[in-house]
Parts: structure tokens; sequence; C-alpha cells
């Protein structure tokens, strides 16, 4: 239908023998109305009651202590390299604490803000590319819906969450990358430019999935064959990755997500049933002659498996174990954002249409398993955890006390597995309690995944803390005398011959004197 968004008309004479043309992308209505804005507003909403708002969760152990050390520099006197070295590679921290201090908000509303704006920036790209995709405007929000509903969906065996249930660098990198495709297929590289310089001072790592998109995307619209560019991507500043040492080695294999081969089954089905789908989506594309979708969906294709094949020559060869930081697998990452907006706008032009009915029978049920598999991940938490509200975790309880009633140099040790500790639900101590602790087994080690210098030191810690459910008081000073820890956080029954100003059902505070 000529001057409808989104639409490419094909004449007739310009056809090829197979009736279809080289697919020349559109350029459509981007103009967000007061009705588009209010609905993203309701869908942002909506995606916060259904997937919750852990804000001091899992990977927000090593974003919020670089916010909040930035804010107070004087926080984190022992061990801030664990999340420092995350915080100098990007000017996140800088950005979140700058509008904390500029608005005069508390820090949990500074995260609250910014996680419902990213949220909202991407079910707006996911809709920008919607338009592009698709005819129908149902489909456009049919995209939207399944990405807002989808939103905690693991990403095949690569330890990530098409976007997490607390604010970190993903969550403003992964619409900016849209973003950049979104300008690349309008033409409008000046524009992709600027959000990849964006992308790229927020999640270097990202960036690069991005660009490597769009050189992909840029081939493929040519009609070039699409191994083509598997070379060009393989050129990698490979020389600049140190070599690997015992302690390095130790933390990589404690993370199986870095090695194809320790996938299991379904995560392999994970790499390649979205792919496969994709290029039935292209042909589908094809058919209905929506050019756009078509372009796009065979450039995923392409971008699937070129990472895939750099991941088979990183992480399979023992030799090539320090290339592994590079995780080519996490472009499934991209993968997976591109695949929602497509089927979602495919199953609402082609299947819930305008039946009201049929669209509830897809996503009431839908958002009812992913809010009932979030309750699960968080047993022992609120589902939302309201900026200012105060905590029904017990461990979340305690380290609140550990913030306001101990000094700010204090140094504590926990269980290096603390964070998997029953009724612990991943909350990090660092984040909110605000103190510096000894290393742990779960999150640090991801740090040292990232720089391998810190692997002698969180080897040595941790080593140190080996048997920690049997300690007794004079393990607990052996810590002191060894690393200068003061303070402990022990799980009941705790141990005598401590002095413990704190206390509740699950935990004590210990003074080690």
């Amino acid at each position: 239908m000529a001057g409808d968004p989104g639409v490419v008309e094909i004449p007739r004479r310009a056809c090829n023998p197979g009736g279809y043309t080289k697919p020349q992308p559109s350029v459509p209505d981007s103009r967000l109305t007061r009705k588009d804005f209010l609905l993203l507003l309701l869908f942002t909403a909506g995606a916060i009651l259904v997937h919750g708002y852990h804000p001091f969760v899992e990977d927000a152990e090593i974003y919020v202590p670089g916010i909040k050390h930035v804010l107070n520099p004087a926080l984190y006197p022992f061990n801030a390299a664990f999340f420092t070295s995350h915080a100098h590679l990007t000017l996140f921290p800088n950005l979140i604490a700058g509008f904390i201090r500029l608005t005069h908000v508390s820090v949990e509303w500074g995260l609250f803000l910014w996680h419902f704006f990213s949220i909202f920036l991407l079910l707006l790209a996911c809709r920008r590319l919607g338009r592009m995709c698709f005819r129908d405007s149902k489909a456009v929000w049919g995209s939207v819906a399944l990405v807002a509903a989808l939103l905690t969906l693991p990403v095949a065996g690569t330890a990530l969450y098409v976007m997490d249930q607390y604010l970190n660098t993903r969550s403003l990198s992964t619409p900016a990358v849209l973003f950049i495709i979104i300008n690349a297929l309008q033409r409008k590289f000046l524009r992709a430019a600027g959000w990849a310089v964006f992308t790229a001072v927020i999640h270097p790592l990202m960036v690069g999935f991005g660009l490597a998109f769009v050189a992909l995307l840029l081939l493929v619209k040519r009609g070039k064959d699409e191994t083509q560019c598997a070379g060009a991507i393989l050129l990698l500043p490979f020389g600049l990755f140190p070599p690997v040492t015992g302690a390095y080695r130790e933390v990589m294999e404690s993370h199986s997500y870095f090695f194809l081969l320790r996938w299991e089954w379904y995560e392999w089905l994970g790499i390649f049933g979205p792919l496969a789908l994709l290029w039935w989506f292209h042909r589908i594309a094809r058919r209905q002659q929506l050019p756009v979708l078509d372009l796009l969906c065979r450039t995923v294709v392409a971008f699937g498996l070129v990472f895939f094949a750099i991941a088979l020559v990183i992480t399979v060869p023992r030799s090539l174990a320090n290339f592994a930081e590079l995780q080519p697998m996490r472009s499934l990452h991209l993968v997976y954002v591109l695949f929602l907006v497509s089927a979602g706008g495919l199953l609402a032009q082609f299947v819930l249409q305008g039946h009201w009915w049929r669209w509830l029978l897809l996503f009431v049920p839908l958002c009812f398993g992913m809010w009932f598999t979030q309750r699960a991940l968080f047993p022992a938490t609120s589902h939302i955890e309201w900026p200012g509200a105060a905590s029904s975790n017990e461990w979340v309880q305690a380290f609140v006390w550990v913030r306001d009633y101990t000094p700010v140099d204090a140094y504590f040790a926990l269980d290096p597995d603390h964070m998997e500790s029953p009724g612990e639900d991943q909350h990090g101590f660092r984040a909110i309690a605000e103190r510096s602790m000894l290393a742990d087994r779960i999150k640090d080690s991801g740090a040292v995944t990232m720089f391998p210098a810190l692997a002698e030191t969180w080897s040595s810690q941790v080593r140190a803390q080996s048997g920690w459910k049997s300690f007794q008081a004079a393990d607990f000073r052996r810590l002191k005398e060894e690393f200068g820890v003061n303070w402990v956080v022990l799980e009941r029954p705790g141990v005598s011959g401590l002095s413990c100003p704190y206390q509740n059902k699950a935990v004590l505070v210990c003074r080690l004197e």
C-alpha cells in the first residue's frame, strides 16, 4: 500500500525470476504520538510488575558499588578492584552518580528511575524496529508486547537475560545497539555513529557486537555471501590478552558458560533453535514482501553463525583460553532480542490479528509463567523491592544494619558462597552494606574472568576461606591476622566466642576483637 510506513513498493517489471526484488529498507514515520507514548509507559510498568525489580542482586554487586564509590570515595578502602576494574572501563557509574547528584534523589530512587527508563528505551527501540519491519500497526505492538512479556528470558547458556531485574550497563547498551541498527537501516550513519559512541562508553563489549552486526547487515543487503565477513570479524586484537596463569585458569574453569563444549544439550538448542526460526521468518517475509524483516532475519542468522564459529575457535582449544573473556557467545543476546521483535510482529500480524481474546490467550499465561519463575528465583524477597521500603529478606536486613552501624573502613568476611545460601537470594553485600569484604567465589570470580590481574588476589583470599562452614573463632582470627578483616557475617547458629551486636533469625553480624 503506497504511503504506508515501512512499505517498499516492488514494481513487477523489476522483479527477478523468483518474483522478488532485492530488499530495500524503507524509512518509516517514526513520530511518537501521545497515545504511543502512553502505551509504552504502560508496557514498561507492566514489564516491571511481571518480572519484578531487585536493585542489588547478581551483577548489581559489581555495578552498584561503582556508583556509590563515585558518590563517596571513602567507601570500600579494601578490595575495591573487584568492582572498580569494571567501572574504569565505562562511564556508567559516573552517569548514574551524576544524575543522583543533580536531582538530589536517593541512590535507591536513582537506580529505579534509570531502570524504568532503560526498559522504556528498549521498548521504544522495538517499536521503531517493528515499524520498519511490518506494515500492520498490530504487528508493531506485537513486537513490543512479546519483548515486554519475555524480558527476563534466559539467553541460552550465556548466563544473561534479555534484560535483568536491576540496572546495569546492559540495560542501556541493549537499546543503544538497537538504535545503531535502526539508524543503519535508515542510512542515517551519523546518528548510528552517535549511538555507537554512547554504547562504547557504557559497555565496550556490546558495541563490538553492534558494529559487527551492522557490517554484516550492509554485506547481506548488497547480496554478498554472508560467510565473507567471517574473516574480517575474526581479526581481533589477540595480542592484547595476557597469558593464562594457574589462578586465572581455575577461575575460568568455574564458569562453564565460557566454554561451548560444557553447555548442556538444551543450551545448544538455544543457539540453533532461534536461528532456524529466523530463517523461516525470512522466508515468510519474502513471500509477504516485508523486505526489512527479510534483510534483518538473514543478517541475524549470519551473525549468529559467524560468532558461533568464533566461539568454537576460541573456547575449544585449551591453548586459546586467554581469549575466552571476549565471550563471543554473548552475541546471542542481540540474536534473542531481534528474534523476539520478529516473532512478536509475525504472531500479531498472522495469528493474533485484531482478536483481543487471542492476545489474552497468549500473553496472560506467558506473563504469569514469567512472574512465577521470577518469584521462584527470589523466594525470600518481595517481588518488587521498592526504593526506600524496608526489606523482608533477613540477609538484606543484616546488610542494612552493617551500613548504618559499622565504621566506613570496616572490613568484612562472609562465606565465599553466601550469595547462594538459602534465603540470601543473590543479594550483594557490597552493594547494600557499602563495606569492604574479602573476595567471594560467586561475583568476584566473574570480575577475575574479565581482569586476569586480579586472579592471584582472588585465589589467595578464597583459599583462605576454604572450609568456611566449619570455621571456629580461631579461624576468623586467622583471617584478621592475615588480611585485616575485623567483622564477619555468619549464618545461624553462629560460632561461640565472638561478640555479635546484631542478629536475626537467619544471620549474625560479629566483631573480631
